[in-house]
């Protein structure tokens, strides 16, 4: 959130300062779920959760949820908060068909264990699982921008692929981001799946997903073949701690 001596991980001075300045520019008095939205590895975490349960026993938020933590560090919260009397309702991995470190860390596993509901964030890989890029890098996109999305991602041998997916989900009857969404959901492991959109026919697109969740077995072989994992996961450092 900005630069300076507390940075912008877990600690409880910024997770605290972070939530007042949140709730100053959205004029509320309260929101209903507040992250942390990455584990902190120099920050011990029962100074993290214990800023989570302050901020819940003080009015600024009804309920608190995790991002970017991986199966271990997910039960050592859980288990914090639940002694602190705050329970962990959610928590919000970025996951999508070429980021698939949740499968490797069995999460969807853990959440379901512990009772707790998760919603992926970047289930469209940042726009590459979008059909923005299938014929390159268009002027203006978000890898044009120096954003999240690094061009170098974007090679020749990538784009292909995309390409492939896309003809996937157009045998399924989909856009390419609507099978991305449908992929995420398709095993009822994840709750929900956020998107970012920046046009109202995007969000209509997007919707459009759950018209068709169920996918064959050979869909999914086939999707395997071109969906190489990329290097897409910008929360490595948080959830590989």
């Amino acid at each position: 959130m900005w630069d300076g001596p507390y940075g912008e991980w877990g600690s409880r001075k910024y997770l605290i300062a972070s939530c007042d300045q949140s709730l100053k520019r959205m004029g509320l008095d309260y929101v209903d779920i507040f992250y942390s939205h990455r584990f902190d590895p120099d920050t011990p975490l029962e100074e993290t959760m214990g800023a989570l349960d302050h901020i819940v026993r003080s009015g600024r938020a009804l309920y608190v949820g995790i991002s970017s933590y991986n199966s271990q560090r997910t039960r050592e919260a859980a288990a914090i908060l639940e002694q602190l009397g705050t329970p962990c309702i959610i928590h919000q991995p970025s996951y999508n068909m070429i980021n698939r470190w949740v499968e490797r860390d069995d999460l969807k596993s853990t959440l379901k264990e512990l009772g707790i509901g998760s919603i992926a964030f970047t289930p469209l890989a940042q726009g590459m699982l979008t059909g923005k890029y299938l014929a390159g890098i268009p002027e203006g996109s978000r890898a044009t921008q120096g954003k999240s999305l690094n061009p170098n991602l974007l090679s020749e041998r990538t784009i292909e692929n995309l390409r492939r997916l896309d003809d996937i989900a157009k045998q399924r009857d989909q856009s390419l981001a609507q099978m991305a969404i449908a992929w995420v959901l398709r095993d009822g492991g994840m709750t929900s799946a956020l998107i970012g959109a920046s046009r109202p026919q995007q969000i209509i697109d997007c919707a459009g997903a759950v018209a068709n969740l169920e996918f064959t077995a050979e869909e999914l072989r086939a999707i395997d073949d071109f969906a190489d994992e990329e290097k897409v996961n910008l929360w490595a450092r948080s959830s590989d701690s």
